[in-house]
């Protein structure tokens, strides 16, 4: 926790500081995560009393007294629960900024901000970032008495670049609330940080709001606030807006803009929990359980991994052999499903049978009950094998990896997910299926958010290929 002092008034030169403080000390690697407080800016003062949600490890601050007399000092406005570390603030966060004598001046009438009983804002919160922090800091500054913050839930996250992996809505809705109550704790209330399911939320209904912050992207979203405010014949809201902060290392296929896309993009390939040791599993091989959607780009993926020196299980490909003439499988699915599935070659025809099972979820589960344990049988027998040559790792690629229980077997889960809109076309391109079919065959699936919950690591194919490669590339075991 990286903490400055505030200032009295609330300032347009303390906010253009306290910003600086934020953007540089982002791009300073390992910096902790850091809050500027407000607790002795504007209106009314906190008592030290009220603590930090977060502890304080560190202190970085600008002047230069002694550790003692600065540790004093913020006793008087703040709970300091123990001797933190205290540290000056790197050269280049401080370019600008005040001495302690010119903290403690009179400002100027034209660098005061105008402040607001009530201010509102919205946004996704995802993973909060320094652009999240400036956005709720300026807002902080500004209000007085309340901050409503409407944080982005349900359809109005479909759009967002990997939705999948946005964190639940109410730890969001919990990482809003403990800053703005560690930054300035009066204004943060919990009843008034709040999930919307449209662009406007309490936004257009709370008469006392005087100000709204926005984005330079969401500026627009203002003034549709202000319109049907309006039209309710409520006040119009002054609108603050907040620059946009570069990201000087965003990657080829992400924002060139601090943003919560793009770290949810870095997420990708990487190690997102744990997993548990399983005594009952062999360490070696180190079975990775690959699944994924329908034309998610698994067997791209497979490839990509096999070069690197895994071994590869095709179970889908398994579930050809699992029903071949001859076995009792066979038996089994021409009992349930009728002749007319076996082509001239004597073999199961496998579209004529799809056309059956996928139109009626029921039917699937029967196919599948048959099928399934006959596929887990040979996956055991070939990870044996792979045990006996000594490979180290190997790849389970299997759709319905989790739906058949497969996991049981694997050491980690590892889902490919790719946009609906994206599978379906490749779906049309791929197998010449009408947009109704592409649809239907995604939805008798699980769904990515389903998968994503139960994995271990994720990937997506949704972009150029060097990126897919970049996934597969960040871990070791191979």
């Amino acid at each position: 926790m990286a903490l400055i002092k505030s200032v009295h008034s609330t300032t347009r030169s303390f906010l253009d500081f306290a910003t600086k403080v934020y953007v540089e000390s982002s791009k300073i690697k390992n910096f902790p995560d850091t809050r500027i407080l407000l607790r002795n800016t504007g209106g009314r003062s906190s008592s030290h009393d009220v603590p930090l949600l977060h502890s304080v490890q560190e202190i970085y601050t600008d002047s230069s007294l002694p550790f003692a007399d600065v540790t004093s000092y913020l006793k008087n406005w703040i709970f300091v629960p123990s001797e933190p570390v205290m540290h000056q603030l790197p050269y280049s966060l401080m370019a600008n900024s005040w001495s302690q004598e010119s903290v403690l001046q009179s400002p100027s009438i034209t660098d005061v901000l105008n402040t607001y009983h009530h201010v509102v804002l919205g946004g996704t919160f995802d993973r909060l970032h320094v652009g999240h922090k400036v956005l709720l800091m300026e807002s902080a500054m500004r209000a007085n008495a309340f901050v409503t913050v409407g944080v982005t839930d349900g359809h109005m996250n479909h759009k967002k670049t990997l939705p999948e992996l946005l964190q639940p809505c109410g730890n969001r809705i919990q990482d809003v609330y403990e800053f703005l109550h560690d930054v300035k704790p009066w204004v943060a209330h919990k009843d008034i940080i709040v999930p919307i399911t449209d662009p406007f939320g309490p936004s257009i209904t709370e008469a006392d709001m005087g100000c709204i912050v926005v984005s330079q992207e969401t500026r627009k979203g203002g003034a549709a606030v202000n319109k049907r405010r309006l039209e309710k014949d409520l006040n119009e809201l002054d609108i603050h807006e907040i620059q946009i902060i570069s990201d000087d290392h965003h990657g080829a296929h992400e924002e060139d803009k601090i943003s919560s896309s793009s770290q949810r993009m870095r997420l990708l390939g990487s190690l997102l929990c744990p997993p548990e040791p399983d005594p009952k599993l062999p360490k070696v091989p180190y079975v990775i359980g690959l699944t994924g959607g329908i034309a998610s780009g698994k067997t791209s993926v497979c490839r990509r991994l096999e070069k690197l020196g895994a071994g590869v299980i095709d179970c889908d490909k398994l579930g050809h052999l699992a029903y071949l003439p001859g076995t009792d499988a066979f038996q089994d699915v021409v009992k349930e499903f009728g002749t007319d599935i076996v082509g001239d070659d004597g073999h199961i025809n496998r579209k004529a049978l799809g056309a059956k099972v996928f139109a009626d979820k029921s039917r699937l589960t029967v196919l599948n009950q048959i099928v399934w344990p006959a596929i887990a049988r040979k996956a055991r027998e070939l990870i044996s094998q792979y045990a006996n040559e000594g490979r180290p790792v190997c790849i389970l690629d299997a759709a319905v990896l989790l739906e058949a229980h497969w996991d049981d077997f694997t050491h980690e889960i590892w889902s490919c997910i790719i946009p609906k809109k994206e599978a379906m076309q490749r779906i049309m391109d791929r197998d010449k299926l009408s947009e109704d079919t592409a649809l239907q065959r995604i939805e008798s699936q699980m769904s990515n958010e389903d998968r994503v919950q139960r994995s271990h690591v994720v990937l997506c194919t949704y972009w150029q290929p060097e990126y897919t490669q970049q996934q597969c590339c960040h871990f070791d075991i191979f």
